[in-house]
């Protein structure tokens, strides 16, 4: 399969990373990290997440599609894998960047967990004040 010309796109979201491969000429197969996508974002909502760039567009089963994605947790690797997604449609035709733009699929989401401050639970959250 890699033998074949493919379009490339580069995700982000919290702390994954992900790198989307687009095969024009498939028949909508998506492979995850050598897992089918169905049985990777097996989450309710996660799958469709990550395919929503491709259902923005119309061409659902038009491309195979390989993905490796690292680090996070799956929604974040789901959403990452969406963005990579919408970046390697845009290498593919640029005239789909309106409907990719409408559908907020280009704009990386940068909210990632704040760091724990000391004297802290968490990042914001203090300990319960006792007068004595």
């Amino acid at each position: 399969m890699t033998d074949k010309h493919y379009y490339e796109g580069v995700g982000r979201r919290k702390r994954s990373t992900a790198r989307a491969r687009l095969f024009p000429g498939g028949a909508g197969k998506m492979t995850v990290n050598d897992l089918p996508g169905r049985e990777y974002f097996d989450r309710l909502g996660d799958y469709d997440s990550a395919v929503s760039p491709l259902r923005a567009t119309g061409t659902e089963k038009q491309f195979d599609i390989t993905i490796v994605v690292l680090g996070g947790g799956i929604t974040g690797q789901s959403d990452a894998s969406r963005h990579a997604i919408a970046r390697a449609l845009l290498q593919l035709n640029e005239e789909l960047r309106p409907q990719l733009r409408k559908a907020g699929l280009l704009t990386r989401d940068a909210r990632e967990k704040e760091r724990k401050k000391p004297g802290l639970k968490r990042a914001r959250k203090a300990p319960t004040y006792t007068k004595r």
